[in-house]
């Protein structure tokens, strides 16, 4: 992670962060029971939505207004996608990516536990904008806040509006990639392919298909309701708004999910929430396709989309994982590469065969059994996967190893020479499989 020459906290008119049920809060605010928010207490806080004094133009032109980018890793303009959709002849199709592939991420899980209505409002909001008539809520299988979607869905039964469809996806990490999803509801088999022609033109059976996640839709539901230029409050020019993050690894409380408003460093947060008093020796930023950074650069590192893509960081799903001083860097490292190797669909060469060959060197190197050779080849293996396949699973897989391999240089010397390892604690539970021995 490069150092960088701005700081945009200066353009914050919020500070700091909020859990949920904080009075600072947006996404998370309300009740803090662990109980999904009923329909009945949700439109007693918000108020119910203004379904007749905007026109579909007017709405779009809202969400053009404020900004809104998804909440993921493409960061791409929510506006820009509705109007791919309305210039189709078809009817657009509208989907609640709820799949969140990473274990370790909450923050969708939380939302639709939570404050279900509040992203079923956000697809509502959409579908009116571009003449939708259904909306799919996209999640996998076994997922425990299943049940809440579902009575939250039961209870806007009769109301006017799209009808809404929840369809179980399988649990893989790819099944939630877009041209996964468009695949799993054309046909049932949830395989990721190249696209020349976004979804949001052309998608499931040829119609406009808008595929953005959780947050992204609550925040539709929230800037419906008071406007842009509140929207605007939080967060930078570029990327306004607030985001959610979701705390892993080393800290006091995994799986916590917070509300970043603006103003604060991974630092502030850790010290606050995290039960982390000193620099770490990494933090994971952006999830299992993210990028390691060195504890002291993420310390200080602002917690903000745009920031933090332009230092070479991007938040992604918004994990956030700490790596502490007892922990080695590159057995979880190995930990991460194995279970993206198996999270592979296998349909292509890079994935197939690349993924696999790389998840084995970066054991074998932590375990101690690599040679300069192989750093060597890890280096090549993350050029020759990089921007290939029918999806960015081998290209996210790249850049958590070549970070990897920036930030455990030292680590990765100790280990090539035979040194012991200076770490000696656990692993951060981050994934269930790819253990190393």
């Amino acid at each position: 992670m490069s150092a960088v020459d701005f700081d945009l906290r200066t353009s914050w008119d919020l500070d700091g962060f909020a859990r949920v049920g904080d009075e600072t809060a947006r996404l998370l605010a309300g009740p803090t029971s662990r109980d999904a928010e009923s329909l009945a207490s949700h439109l007693d806080r918000l108020g119910p939505l203004d379904r007749e004094s905007r026109s579909p133009q007017e709405v779009r032109d809202l969400v053009h207004e404020a900004g809104l980018v998804g909440r993921g890793g493409g960061e791409f303009p929510l506006a820009s996608k509705l109007e791919m959709a309305v210039r189709s002849p078809s009817v657009p199709l509208v989907v609640v990516n709820a799949s969140e592939g990473e274990p370790a991420s909450r923050k969708d899980a939380t939302l639709l536990s939570s404050r279900p209505h509040l992203v079923l409002d956000g697809a509502q909001v959409v579908a009116v904008a571009v003449g939708a008539e259904h909306v799919v809520v996209y999640l996998h299988r076994g997922d425990g806040f299943t049940r809440a979607v579902r009575h939250a869905v039961t209870e806007r039964h009769g109301q006017p509006g799209p009808t809404f469809h929840l369809v179980s996806a399988p649990d893989r990490y790819v099944a939630g990639e877009t041209s996964a999803i468009v695949s799993f509801l054309e046909s049932g088999v949830a395989l990721p392919r190249r696209r020349s022609i976004a979804a949001a033109a052309h998608g499931v059976s040829g119609r406009p298909t808008i595929v953005s996640n959780t947050e992204t839709y609550a925040h539709v539901a929230l800037i419906a309701r008071h406007g842009a230029q509140w929207f605007r409050q939080c967060g930078s020019s570029t990327i306004p708004g607030s985001t959610l993050v979701t705390m892993a690894g080393a800290v006091s409380e995994p799986g916590l999910v917070l509300e970043v408003l603006g103003g604060a460093t991974i630092g502030d947060v850790l010290r606050e929430c995290g039960g982390t008093l000193e620099v770490t020796r990494a933090v994971l930023v952006g999830g299992y396709a993210g990028t390691w950074v060195d504890g002291q650069t993420a310390w200080h590192a602002t917690l903000d989309r745009q920031w933090l893509r332009h230092a070479g960081a991007p938040l992604g799903c918004g994990l956030i994982a700490v790596l502490g001083h007892q922990q080695c860097g590159l057995a979880e490292s190995a930990r991460l590469l194995a279970w993206m190797a198996d999270q592979s669909s296998g349909q292509c060469g890079p994935c197939f065969s690349g993924l696999p060959a790389i998840a084995l060197l970066v054991r074998d190197l932590a375990t101690g059994n690599a040679t300069r050779r192989d750093v060597t080849r890890l280096r090549q293996l993350a050029v020759s996967v990089r921007g290939r396949g029918a999806c960015g699973h081998p290209t996210g897989t790249a850049q958590l190893l070549e970070s990897t391999l920036d930030v455990f240089a030292e680590e990765t010397r100790r280990h090539v020479k035979g040194d012991s390892c200076v770490a000696r604690g656990t692993g951060l539970a981050l994934v269930k499989s790819g253990v190393v021995a």
